[in-house]
């Protein structure tokens, strides 16, 4: 596992950046919505299932090539299939690997907010069971441990695994993330954000997520009773930094656990 050199000049792994260094929780919204790609995503055989946002810059990956085709025709209305081109990112791996692309004004948030070696993003979507309700739920993870800075060069290997980030600069400060990763395997009740019932913006928050605890959830009428958040319409990185405390880290391990179960 990649690690950074601590101040006795041994190496320190993210595992241990993890648990002796302040953290950051990122909520990175990711996938089709009604905006992007015209419904959400499907629950299939009780697996949540991503699909990709259709591509802008550069692509070289059809909704056809992830098998894909058919989920994206159905939630777009026939507006995409097999054929058209994703933005497939974050990408998953089999070997437990995730790369994930930023760049823009969210990329200058997440830089601003100081996420780097060590923290994770909880990668999140608006999901739709066959007969269900429209939600928001957790779907995948990434444990960053490198990041690379593609204005100072594209690494080769980032170029054969046809991230699109990779493939060509979407602006100045184009970063791509790695590190382990998976996608949930299941569409655990752990793993859902909104409420019963509710719309799909109005979440159930952990109890250590407090007010002033997130990013672009300042305004105090967020931040209801019962232990509710009404989360913003739009919006891709909210990050939580949590420090050095246990109650935050103690859940994502929770999370985290949901995600690898098979």
């Amino acid at each position: 596992m990649a690690g950074q050199i601590g101040p006795n000049g041994a190496v320190v792994t993210v595992w241990q950046l993890r648990h002796e260094t302040p953290m950051r929780i990122i909520f990175s919204r990711k996938g089709f919505d009604s905006a992007a790609g015209g419904g959400p995503s499907p629950i299939v055989a009780g697996r949540p299932v991503s699909l990709p946002i259709p591509a802008g810059a550069a692509s070289r990956t059809t909704y056809g090539d992830l098998g894909l085709g058919a989920y994206a025709a159905a939630a777009s209305r026939g507006r995409l299939g097999a054929e058209d081109y994703c933005h497939h990112d974050p990408m998953f791996f089999r070997d437990g690997t995730c790369l994930f692309g930023q760049c823009g004004a969210a990329q200058t948030h997440l830089a601003n907010q100081g996420v780097g070696v060590g923290d994770v993003f909880l990668f999140f979507g608006l999901f739709r069971e066959e007969g269900g309700e429209p939600h928001h739920r957790i779907f995948g993870y990434l444990e960053v441990e490198e990041i690379a800075v593609l204005g100072d060069g594209v690494p080769d290997h980032l170029v054969e695994r046809g991230h699109p980030h990779a493939l060509a600069l979407h602006a100045a400060n184009d970063v791509i993330y790695a590190g382990a990763g998976e996608e949930a395997r299941h569409a655990a009740d752990g793993l859902r954000l909104t409420v019963a019932g509710g719309p799909p913006s109005l979440w159930n928050r952990p109890g250590w997520l407090k007010r002033g605890g997130l990013s672009y959830h300042d305004r105090a009428d967020r931040w209801l009773r019962g232990g509710r958040l009404q989360s913003v319409a739009r919006g891709q990185e909210f990050v939580a930094d949590v420090g050095r405390r246990k109650a935050p880290r103690d859940w994502l391990a929770r999370v985290l656990a949901e995600i690898r179960a098979s």
